[in-house]
């Protein structure tokens, strides 16, 4: 495969339990040169998770001298929690030409979407309202009041998906996972971003 002269950088946002954790799982584990963000977080790791791989787990204190310091590309607080996405971090998987997946709410997409306007969005929708209820029902992770906080937010969330540059809809997961990747093919193939290798093939002319 041809690498780009820089990777891209492709933002994935949806509401809390549309099935985001999944389709990302599932594009690292077969997209080639395509690298995950891990930001950083002030909550708590749940039982499956890991420190390094699927946040960096860090106190309020450590956060705030971060978010100081500009540090982060985008920083939110979602359900009480703070998040944030290391521009360090990503711009040297740039630069190193690896794609990067970002995996962050709205409100960090957004703020992506001011700074760094060659990103490219894609809002993951759920099929329908009454859908999310019970995806996040089904989990059986969260307490009555905390889904209906997540769906409330959902609710404000899902008016933003004009915003962005593709909507994918998670109705079933190997077809969800197929446009994704087309998404991803399509703007790897871009001009403005294989300059050098049309360059190298033209002057063969």
């Amino acid at each position: 495969m041809r690498k780009p002269d820089r990777g891209t950088l492709l933002i994935l946002t949806a509401p809390s339990g549309t099935g985001k954790s999944t389709l990302v799982e599932m594009l690292l584990d077969r997209v080639p040169e395509l690298t995950f963000s891990v930001s950083y977080t002030t909550r708590t790791p749940r039982p499956h998770e890991t420190n390094g791989k699927d946040y960096f787990f860090v106190d309020e204190a450590t956060f705030s001298r971060m978010e100081e310091e500009n540090k982060f590309l985008e920083y939110a607080l979602v359900h009480g929690h703070h998040y944030g996405t290391s521009e360090e971090l990503i711009e040297q998987h740039l630069t190193e030409r690896r794609d990067v997946l970002l995996d962050v709410d709205v409100q960090g997409a957004t703020q992506i979407m001011r700074k760094r306007p060659e990103a490219v969005s894609v809002f993951l929708l759920p099929p329908s309202f009454q859908e999310l209820r019970r995806r996040l029902e089904g989990r059986g992770t969260e307490n009555a009041e905390t889904i209906r906080r997540r769906l409330e937010r959902a609710r404000r969330e899902v008016h933003h998906c004009p915003e962005f540059n593709y909507i994918v809809v998670n109705d079933e997961p190997e077809e969800t996972y197929e446009e994704m990747r087309a998404i991803i093919i399509a703007e790897r193939t871009r001009p403005a971003r294989r300059k050098t290798t049309i360059n190298a093939i033209i002057s063969t002319f």
